[in-house]
Protein backbone atom coordinates (compact mmCIF):
# COMPACT_ATOMS: atom_id res chain seq x y z
CA UNK A 1 0.00 0.00 0.00
CA UNK A 2 1.55 3.28 -1.17
CA UNK A 3 2.50 5.96 1.27
CA UNK A 4 -0.41 8.71 1.37
CA UNK A 5 -0.33 12.32 0.70
CA UNK A 6 -0.08 13.69 4.30
CA UNK A 7 0.47 17.24 3.14
CA UNK A 8 -1.34 20.04 5.54
CA UNK A 9 -3.73 22.44 4.18
CA UNK A 10 -2.77 25.43 5.35
CA UNK A 11 -5.48 27.39 4.02
CA UNK A 12 -8.26 25.33 6.07
CA UNK A 13 -7.56 27.09 9.24
CA UNK A 14 -6.80 30.44 8.04
CA UNK A 15 -9.91 30.91 5.87
CA UNK A 16 -12.13 29.48 8.96
CA UNK A 17 -10.33 32.72 10.83
CA UNK A 18 -11.21 34.87 8.15
CA UNK A 19 -14.86 33.66 8.01
CA UNK A 20 -15.06 33.89 12.04
CA UNK A 21 -13.36 37.77 12.01
CA UNK A 22 -15.91 39.24 9.44
CA UNK A 23 -18.86 37.13 10.92
CA UNK A 24 -17.52 38.80 14.58
CA UNK A 25 -16.79 42.34 12.56
CA UNK A 26 -20.62 41.92 11.06
CA UNK A 27 -22.01 41.76 14.76
CA UNK A 28 -20.37 44.40 16.21
CA UNK A 29 -21.84 46.47 13.47
CA UNK A 30 -25.23 45.73 14.85
CA UNK A 31 -24.38 46.49 18.03
CA UNK A 32 -23.31 50.11 16.88
CA UNK A 33 -26.12 50.25 14.87
CA UNK A 34 -28.28 49.50 18.06
CA UNK A 35 -26.62 52.72 19.47
CA UNK A 36 -27.45 54.69 16.27
CA UNK A 37 -31.24 53.69 16.11
CA UNK A 38 -32.18 53.84 19.70
CA UNK A 39 -29.55 57.43 20.16
CA UNK A 40 -27.84 56.06 22.77
CA UNK A 41 -25.33 57.84 24.10
CA UNK A 42 -21.69 56.53 25.20
CA UNK A 43 -18.79 55.04 22.92
CA UNK A 44 -20.21 52.80 19.98
CA UNK A 45 -17.78 50.51 21.03
CA UNK A 46 -20.16 49.52 24.15
CA UNK A 47 -22.68 48.31 21.35
CA UNK A 48 -20.11 46.32 19.45
CA UNK A 49 -19.51 44.62 23.24
CA UNK A 50 -22.87 43.84 24.21
CA UNK A 51 -23.70 42.45 20.43
CA UNK A 52 -20.22 40.38 20.14
CA UNK A 53 -21.19 39.39 23.93
CA UNK A 54 -25.40 38.43 23.07
CA UNK A 55 -24.96 36.59 19.62
CA UNK A 56 -21.82 34.62 20.02
CA UNK A 57 -23.33 32.44 22.69
CA UNK A 58 -26.28 31.31 20.36
CA UNK A 59 -24.27 31.31 17.35
CA UNK A 60 -21.65 28.95 18.93
CA UNK A 61 -24.88 26.99 20.27
CA UNK A 62 -26.61 26.72 16.82
CA UNK A 63 -23.29 25.45 15.30
CA UNK A 64 -22.92 22.88 17.67
CA UNK A 65 -19.32 24.04 19.22
CA UNK A 66 -21.96 24.72 22.41
CA UNK A 67 -23.76 21.59 24.17
CA UNK A 68 -24.23 19.89 21.34
CA UNK A 69 -25.70 16.92 23.06
CA UNK A 70 -28.57 19.71 24.42
CA UNK A 71 -29.24 20.81 21.05
CA UNK A 72 -29.55 17.13 19.38
CA UNK A 73 -32.16 16.57 22.86
CA UNK A 74 -34.31 20.00 22.10
CA UNK A 75 -34.27 19.14 18.37
CA UNK A 76 -36.16 15.78 18.86
CA UNK A 77 -38.93 17.54 20.98
CA UNK A 78 -42.66 18.72 19.42
CA UNK A 79 -42.44 21.53 17.29
CA UNK A 80 -44.05 23.87 20.63
CA UNK A 81 -41.66 22.26 23.05
CA UNK A 82 -38.40 22.67 20.81
CA UNK A 83 -39.41 26.41 20.11
CA UNK A 84 -40.43 27.50 24.00
CA UNK A 85 -36.94 25.39 24.76
CA UNK A 86 -35.24 27.65 22.34
CA UNK A 87 -36.60 30.78 23.39
CA UNK A 88 -35.66 30.02 26.68
CA UNK A 89 -32.20 28.89 26.15
CA UNK A 90 -31.55 31.85 24.10
CA UNK A 91 -32.62 34.45 26.70
CA UNK A 92 -30.35 32.79 28.96
CA UNK A 93 -27.14 32.46 27.08
CA UNK A 94 -28.28 36.28 26.13
CA UNK A 95 -28.51 37.61 29.26
CA UNK A 96 -25.57 35.97 30.48
CA UNK A 97 -23.32 37.09 27.83
CA UNK A 98 -24.65 40.75 28.38
CA UNK A 99 -23.91 40.47 31.90
CA UNK A 100 -20.60 39.46 31.71
CA UNK A 101 -20.27 42.09 28.56
CA UNK A 102 -21.61 44.54 31.49
CA UNK A 103 -19.13 43.42 34.05
CA UNK A 104 -15.65 44.04 31.50
CA UNK A 105 -17.30 47.59 29.99
CA UNK A 106 -17.86 48.15 33.70
CA UNK A 107 -14.73 47.47 35.72
CA UNK A 108 -12.97 48.85 32.91
CA UNK A 109 -14.52 52.28 32.88
CA UNK A 110 -15.71 52.24 29.15
CA UNK A 111 -19.07 52.03 30.41
CA UNK A 112 -20.17 54.21 33.53
CA UNK A 113 -23.49 53.42 34.81
CA UNK A 114 -24.95 51.61 37.28
CA UNK A 115 -25.11 47.77 37.73
CA UNK A 116 -28.57 47.37 36.99
CA UNK A 117 -28.11 48.67 33.47
CA UNK A 118 -25.21 46.93 32.96
CA UNK A 119 -25.80 43.95 33.49
CA UNK A 120 -29.58 43.16 32.88
CA UNK A 121 -30.72 43.08 29.11
CA UNK A 122 -33.49 45.21 28.70
CA UNK A 123 -36.32 43.89 26.01
CA UNK A 124 -35.90 45.79 23.37
CA UNK A 125 -31.95 45.20 23.19
CA UNK A 126 -33.52 41.37 23.70
CA UNK A 127 -35.70 41.71 20.81
CA UNK A 128 -33.29 43.60 18.76
CA UNK A 129 -30.80 40.90 19.45
CA UNK A 130 -33.34 37.68 18.19
CA UNK A 131 -34.43 40.02 14.98
CA UNK A 132 -30.90 40.16 13.99
CA UNK A 133 -30.09 36.73 15.19
CA UNK A 134 -32.79 35.28 13.46
CA UNK A 135 -32.36 36.96 9.76
CA UNK A 136 -28.37 34.89 10.65
CA UNK A 137 -30.23 31.52 11.57
CA UNK A 138 -32.32 32.32 8.56
CA UNK A 139 -29.34 32.25 6.46
CA UNK A 140 -27.26 29.49 8.32
CA UNK A 141 -30.15 26.95 8.18
CA UNK A 142 -30.08 27.30 4.15
CA UNK A 143 -26.37 26.91 4.19
CA UNK A 144 -27.36 23.39 6.09
CA UNK A 145 -29.90 22.49 3.64
CA UNK A 146 -28.05 22.98 0.62
CA UNK A 147 -24.64 22.58 2.26
CA UNK A 148 -22.00 25.40 2.57
CA UNK A 149 -20.15 24.29 -0.70
CA UNK A 150 -23.39 23.37 -2.42
CA UNK A 151 -24.65 27.14 -1.07
CA UNK A 152 -21.16 28.34 -2.56
CA UNK A 153 -21.11 26.52 -5.88
CA UNK A 154 -24.52 27.32 -6.74
CA UNK A 155 -24.12 31.18 -5.68
CA UNK A 156 -20.82 31.92 -8.20
CA UNK A 157 -21.99 28.95 -11.02
CA UNK A 158 -18.97 26.73 -10.39
CA UNK A 159 -20.32 23.81 -11.37
CA UNK A 160 -22.26 25.28 -14.49
CA UNK A 161 -20.02 23.94 -16.77
CA UNK A 162 -19.19 20.12 -15.45
CA UNK A 163 -16.33 19.76 -13.84
CA UNK A 164 -14.27 17.06 -13.31
CA UNK A 165 -12.72 16.09 -9.73
CA UNK A 166 -11.66 14.02 -7.17
CA UNK A 167 -14.32 13.01 -4.50
CA UNK A 168 -14.87 10.26 -1.20
CA UNK A 169 -18.32 8.75 -0.95
CA UNK A 170 -19.49 7.11 1.93
CA UNK A 171 -23.05 5.84 1.85
CA UNK A 172 -24.38 5.34 4.73
CA UNK A 173 -27.63 2.78 5.52
CA UNK A 174 -29.81 1.98 8.65
CA UNK A 175 -29.97 -1.17 9.06
CA UNK A 176 -33.49 -3.58 9.26
CA UNK A 177 -35.76 -0.28 8.48
CA UNK A 178 -37.89 -2.17 6.54
CA UNK A 179 -38.11 -4.97 9.22
CA UNK A 180 -39.11 -2.38 11.45
CA UNK A 181 -41.80 -0.36 9.14
CA UNK A 182 -43.75 -3.71 9.06
CA UNK A 183 -43.71 -3.90 12.86
CA UNK A 184 -44.40 -0.54 13.14
CA UNK A 185 -46.00 1.17 10.08
CA UNK A 186 -44.51 3.62 7.88
CA UNK A 187 -45.10 6.28 9.87
CA UNK A 188 -43.28 5.04 12.81
CA UNK A 189 -40.54 4.26 11.00
CA UNK A 190 -39.77 7.39 9.20
CA UNK A 191 -39.67 8.98 12.32
CA UNK A 192 -37.34 6.51 13.42
CA UNK A 193 -35.09 6.92 9.95
CA UNK A 194 -35.42 10.71 10.33
CA UNK A 195 -34.04 10.87 14.23
CA UNK A 196 -31.51 8.80 13.00
CA UNK A 197 -30.37 11.29 10.41
CA UNK A 198 -30.87 14.13 12.33
CA UNK A 199 -28.67 12.81 15.79
CA UNK A 200 -25.33 11.60 12.90
CA UNK A 201 -25.63 15.25 11.22
CA UNK A 202 -23.67 17.09 13.50
CA UNK A 203 -20.90 14.45 12.92
CA UNK A 204 -20.39 14.70 9.20
CA UNK A 205 -20.44 18.80 9.78
CA UNK A 206 -17.86 18.13 12.24
CA UNK A 207 -15.73 15.90 10.04
CA UNK A 208 -15.93 18.30 7.42
CA UNK A 209 -18.63 16.32 5.03
CA UNK A 210 -21.75 17.46 3.06
CA UNK A 211 -24.44 15.28 2.99
CA UNK A 212 -25.53 15.57 -0.51
CA UNK A 213 -28.62 13.39 -0.51
CA UNK A 214 -31.13 11.13 1.24
CA UNK A 215 -32.56 7.73 -0.61
CA UNK A 216 -35.14 5.91 1.67
CA UNK A 217 -33.06 4.76 4.30
CA UNK A 218 -29.26 5.64 3.00
CA UNK A 219 -27.94 8.75 3.11
CA UNK A 220 -25.30 9.58 0.88
CA UNK A 221 -22.38 11.92 2.52
CA UNK A 222 -19.28 13.11 0.75
CA UNK A 223 -16.02 14.69 1.13
CA UNK A 224 -13.44 16.47 -1.31
CA UNK A 225 -10.72 13.59 -1.57
CA UNK A 226 -8.27 16.05 0.11
CA UNK A 227 -10.28 16.70 3.67
CA UNK A 228 -11.53 12.95 3.48
CA UNK A 229 -8.51 11.33 3.44
CA UNK A 230 -6.49 14.22 5.62
CA UNK A 231 -6.67 12.50 9.34
CA UNK A 232 -8.83 9.87 7.67
CA UNK A 233 -12.10 11.72 8.43
CA UNK A 234 -14.09 10.08 6.51
CA UNK A 235 -13.50 6.72 8.46
CA UNK A 236 -13.36 8.67 12.06
CA UNK A 237 -17.12 9.68 10.98
CA UNK A 238 -18.52 6.50 11.09
CA UNK A 239 -16.86 5.28 13.94
CA UNK A 240 -17.91 8.84 15.56
CA UNK A 241 -21.69 7.98 14.34
CA UNK A 242 -21.46 4.64 16.51
CA UNK A 243 -20.10 6.32 19.60
CA UNK A 244 -23.10 8.45 19.42
CA UNK A 245 -25.56 5.92 18.86
CA UNK A 246 -24.27 3.31 21.21
CA UNK A 247 -24.08 6.61 23.95
CA UNK A 248 -28.10 7.08 23.25
CA UNK A 249 -29.18 3.52 23.10
CA UNK A 250 -31.48 4.18 26.18
CA UNK A 251 -32.95 6.73 24.61
CA UNK A 252 -33.78 4.87 21.68
CA UNK A 253 -34.96 2.01 23.20
CA UNK A 254 -37.22 4.42 25.11
CA UNK A 255 -38.53 6.00 22.00
CA UNK A 256 -38.73 4.06 19.35
CA UNK A 257 -37.65 0.19 21.23
CA UNK A 258 -35.31 0.13 18.85
CA UNK A 259 -31.11 1.08 18.67
CA UNK A 260 -30.10 2.33 15.30
CA UNK A 261 -27.46 -0.10 13.54
CA UNK A 262 -25.40 1.07 10.40
CA UNK A 263 -23.75 -0.05 7.49
CA UNK A 264 -21.21 2.36 5.75
CA UNK A 265 -19.26 1.77 2.52
CA UNK A 266 -16.47 3.85 1.95
CA UNK A 267 -14.95 4.47 -2.03
CA UNK A 268 -13.47 7.30 -3.99
CA UNK A 269 -12.00 8.11 -7.24
CA UNK A 270 -12.31 10.55 -10.15
CA UNK A 271 -15.91 11.60 -10.82
CA UNK A 272 -18.13 14.59 -12.82
CA UNK A 273 -19.56 17.14 -10.81
CA UNK A 274 -22.30 19.13 -12.77
CA UNK A 275 -25.46 21.35 -11.54
CA UNK A 276 -28.48 20.52 -12.95
CA UNK A 277 -31.98 21.90 -13.14
CA UNK A 278 -33.93 24.52 -13.95
CA UNK A 279 -36.22 25.37 -11.16
CA UNK A 280 -35.21 23.24 -8.90
CA UNK A 281 -31.59 23.29 -8.97
CA UNK A 282 -29.06 20.65 -7.72
CA UNK A 283 -25.22 19.55 -7.55
CA UNK A 284 -24.84 16.03 -8.45
CA UNK A 285 -22.39 13.71 -9.23
CA UNK A 286 -22.02 11.53 -12.41
CA UNK A 287 -19.56 8.79 -12.73
CA UNK A 288 -18.30 4.98 -12.13
CA UNK A 289 -17.51 5.94 -8.08
CA UNK A 290 -21.02 6.80 -7.17
CA UNK A 291 -22.45 3.49 -8.64
CA UNK A 292 -19.36 1.61 -7.14
CA UNK A 293 -20.01 2.71 -3.58
CA UNK A 294 -23.37 2.05 -3.62
CA UNK A 295 -22.69 -1.86 -4.77
CA UNK A 296 -20.35 -1.61 -1.83
CA UNK A 297 -22.86 -0.88 0.50
CA UNK A 298 -24.77 -4.18 -0.80
CA UNK A 299 -21.89 -6.47 0.20
CA UNK A 300 -22.49 -5.31 3.41
CA UNK A 301 -25.17 -7.89 3.44
CA UNK A 302 -23.46 -10.61 1.31
CA UNK A 303 -20.03 -10.72 3.63
CA UNK A 304 -21.47 -10.13 7.12
CA UNK A 305 -19.85 -7.07 7.67
CA UNK A 306 -20.79 -3.81 8.04
CA UNK A 307 -19.06 -1.46 7.33
CA UNK A 308 -16.58 -1.56 4.13
CA UNK A 309 -13.88 0.25 2.06
CA UNK A 310 -12.81 -0.03 -1.18
CA UNK A 311 -8.72 -0.95 -1.22
CA UNK A 312 -8.57 2.18 -3.67
CA UNK A 313 -9.56 4.68 -1.40
CA UNK A 314 -7.61 2.81 1.56
CA UNK A 315 -4.20 2.95 -0.39
CA UNK A 316 -5.13 6.75 -0.06
CA UNK A 317 -5.46 7.46 3.83
CA UNK A 318 -3.57 6.29 7.05
CA UNK A 319 -6.35 4.22 9.43
CA UNK A 320 -6.69 5.26 12.89
CA UNK A 321 -4.59 3.50 15.18
CA UNK A 322 -7.79 1.52 16.93
CA UNK A 323 -9.01 0.31 13.27
CA UNK A 324 -7.93 -2.04 11.72
CA UNK A 325 -9.07 -3.34 7.78
CA UNK A 326 -9.62 -7.02 7.08
CA UNK A 327 -9.27 -8.11 3.40
CA UNK A 328 -12.39 -9.64 1.63
CA UNK A 329 -11.32 -10.57 -1.76
CA UNK A 330 -12.23 -9.61 -4.65
CA UNK A 331 -15.83 -9.25 -6.11
CA UNK A 332 -17.81 -8.42 -9.35
CA UNK A 333 -20.49 -5.87 -9.04
CA UNK A 334 -22.83 -4.74 -11.23
CA UNK A 335 -21.73 -1.78 -13.71
CA UNK A 336 -18.35 -2.42 -13.06
CA UNK A 337 -16.54 -4.23 -15.30
CA UNK A 338 -13.26 -5.16 -13.57
CA UNK A 339 -13.70 -6.63 -9.85
CA UNK A 340 -13.71 -4.35 -6.63
CA UNK A 341 -11.12 -5.32 -4.06
CA UNK A 342 -12.65 -4.68 -0.79
CA UNK A 343 -11.62 -4.28 2.63
CA UNK A 344 -13.63 -4.73 6.07
CA UNK A 345 -13.04 -2.11 8.43
CA UNK A 346 -12.65 -2.77 12.74
CA UNK A 347 -12.65 -1.27 15.41
CA UNK A 348 -10.35 -2.86 17.82
CA UNK A 349 -12.10 -1.42 20.96
CA UNK A 350 -15.53 -2.75 21.79
CA UNK A 351 -17.95 -0.80 19.48
CA UNK A 352 -21.67 -1.62 18.40
CA UNK A 353 -22.58 -4.69 17.12
CA UNK A 354 -24.06 -5.85 13.52
CA UNK A 355 -26.91 -7.70 12.41
CA UNK A 356 -28.71 -7.75 8.76
CA UNK A 357 -32.28 -7.94 9.12
CA UNK A 358 -34.08 -10.22 7.08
Amino acid sequence: MREPHRKTLRGGPLLAGLRWLLLALLIASTGVLYMLLFEINGPLLIGAVYALACSMPLIAFESGRLMPRLQVRMRRMATPAYFLSTLALYLLLSGLGFALAGVVLKTTGIFEAGWKQVLVIRPPAFLYTLVMFFFGITVLRVLQLLGRRVFLSLLTGRYRHPVEEERVFLFLDIVGSSAYARQYGDLKAQAFIGAVFAALAYHVRRHRGEIDDYVGDCAIITWPMKEGVEEARCVRCIYDMLDEVDHERDWWMAHFGLVPQLSAALHGGSIVTAEIGVFHHKITYFGDVVNTTSRIEGLCKTLKKPHLISADLLARLILPPDIVAEPQGEHVVKGRDEPVCVLALRRLTAGAQFSRAS
